[in-house]
């Protein structure tokens, strides 16, 4: 039998230090960017008014020309 090396002991890292091991460093050239929520539609659409538009697509397609 062999003998076993003993693996050295890990200490916990830091979020930081994590990102650099994967990222490397973390650029100035890089901003955070503030999100602007999207307007919703004034109308909301059903799930029947989606299913049936689909469904006469589907005709239409369905259709020989």
């Amino acid at each position: 039998m062999g003998i076993l090396a003993r693996r050295p002991e890990f200490r916990p890292i830091t979020e930081a230090e994590a990102y650099a091991r994967c990222h490397g460093e973390r650029s100035s050239e890089l901003a955070r960017l503030r999100v602007v929520p999207h307007p919703r539609r004034p109308d909301p659409v059903s799930g029947e008014s989606l299913r049936r538009a689909f469904a006469e697509r589907l005709e239409q397609h369905r259709r020989p020309r």
